[in-house]
Protein backbone atom coordinates (compact mmCIF):
# COMPACT_ATOMS: atom_id res chain seq x y z
CA UNK A 1 0.00 0.00 0.00
CA UNK A 2 1.11 3.33 -0.93
CA UNK A 3 -0.15 6.52 0.28
CA UNK A 4 0.58 9.82 -0.57
CA UNK A 5 0.40 12.64 2.03
CA UNK A 6 0.37 16.54 0.58
CA UNK A 7 1.47 18.35 3.03
CA UNK A 8 0.41 22.06 1.48
CA UNK A 9 -3.36 21.21 2.21
CA UNK A 10 -2.64 20.25 6.10
CA UNK A 11 -0.77 23.25 6.42
CA UNK A 12 -2.04 26.87 6.97
CA UNK A 13 0.15 28.73 4.50
CA UNK A 14 3.11 27.74 2.73
CA UNK A 15 5.55 27.21 5.91
CA UNK A 16 5.65 24.65 7.80
CA UNK A 17 7.94 26.08 10.73
CA UNK A 18 6.67 25.03 13.80
CA UNK A 19 7.60 21.47 15.56
CA UNK A 20 4.01 21.07 16.55
CA UNK A 21 2.38 21.74 13.09
CA UNK A 22 4.21 18.63 12.70
CA UNK A 23 3.36 16.04 15.14
CA UNK A 24 -0.29 15.12 13.46
CA UNK A 25 1.56 14.54 10.06
CA UNK A 26 4.13 12.37 11.84
CA UNK A 27 1.16 10.39 14.13
CA UNK A 28 -0.34 9.94 9.80
CA UNK A 29 2.59 8.32 8.51
CA UNK A 30 3.45 6.07 11.87
CA UNK A 31 -0.56 4.97 11.46
CA UNK A 32 0.20 3.78 7.83
CA UNK A 33 4.04 2.38 8.17
CA UNK A 34 2.29 0.25 11.17
CA UNK A 35 0.05 -1.01 8.53
CA UNK A 36 2.82 -2.10 6.16
CA UNK A 37 2.71 0.90 3.68
CA UNK A 38 4.63 3.05 1.95
CA UNK A 39 4.13 7.04 2.61
CA UNK A 40 5.01 9.59 -0.05
CA UNK A 41 5.51 13.26 1.25
CA UNK A 42 4.20 15.68 -1.27
CA UNK A 43 6.37 18.80 -0.19
CA UNK A 44 4.83 21.04 -3.46
CA UNK A 45 4.22 24.57 -3.29
CA UNK A 46 5.80 23.89 0.96
CA UNK A 47 9.01 25.73 2.66
CA UNK A 48 9.90 24.10 6.14
CA UNK A 49 12.58 24.60 8.78
CA UNK A 50 14.53 22.22 10.23
CA UNK A 51 12.29 21.91 13.49
CA UNK A 52 9.38 21.07 11.87
CA UNK A 53 11.42 18.18 9.33
CA UNK A 54 12.98 16.85 12.52
CA UNK A 55 9.50 16.04 14.11
CA UNK A 56 8.54 14.58 11.34
CA UNK A 57 11.61 12.58 10.04
CA UNK A 58 14.33 13.10 12.43
CA UNK A 59 11.62 11.28 15.13
CA UNK A 60 10.72 8.39 13.02
CA UNK A 61 14.39 7.74 12.49
CA UNK A 62 14.72 7.75 15.94
CA UNK A 63 12.07 5.29 16.89
CA UNK A 64 12.20 3.08 14.27
CA UNK A 65 15.44 3.32 13.26
CA UNK A 66 17.26 4.25 9.75
CA UNK A 67 15.55 1.68 8.02
CA UNK A 68 12.11 3.52 7.96
CA UNK A 69 13.80 5.98 5.56
CA UNK A 70 13.08 3.16 2.54
CA UNK A 71 9.75 3.32 3.47
CA UNK A 72 9.62 7.07 2.92
CA UNK A 73 9.24 8.96 -0.63
CA UNK A 74 9.96 12.81 -0.39
CA UNK A 75 8.47 14.44 -3.17
CA UNK A 76 8.55 17.62 -5.18
CA UNK A 77 10.46 19.19 -2.74
CA UNK A 78 12.21 22.45 -3.54
CA UNK A 79 16.79 22.29 -3.50
CA UNK A 80 15.99 24.12 0.21
CA UNK A 81 13.56 21.56 1.47
CA UNK A 82 15.80 18.59 0.06
CA UNK A 83 18.69 20.26 1.73
CA UNK A 84 17.21 20.32 4.95
CA UNK A 85 15.32 16.69 4.94
CA UNK A 86 18.66 15.46 4.19
CA UNK A 87 20.60 16.96 6.76
CA UNK A 88 17.94 16.08 9.62
CA UNK A 89 17.78 12.17 8.16
CA UNK A 90 21.82 11.61 8.03
CA UNK A 91 22.17 13.48 11.47
CA UNK A 92 19.30 11.48 13.32
CA UNK A 93 20.52 7.99 11.58
CA UNK A 94 24.35 8.84 13.16
CA UNK A 95 22.59 9.40 16.00
CA UNK A 96 20.27 6.14 16.17
CA UNK A 97 23.51 4.21 15.03
CA UNK A 98 25.48 5.94 17.88
CA UNK A 99 23.28 4.71 20.90
CA UNK A 100 22.96 1.32 19.59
Amino acid sequence: MRTELALRPRLAGHLAGLRGKAIPLRQEVERVLREGGEVVLDFRDVEVTQSFVDELVGCLVLKHGPRVLERLVFQRCSPNVRAIVEFVAADRVDQFLKAH
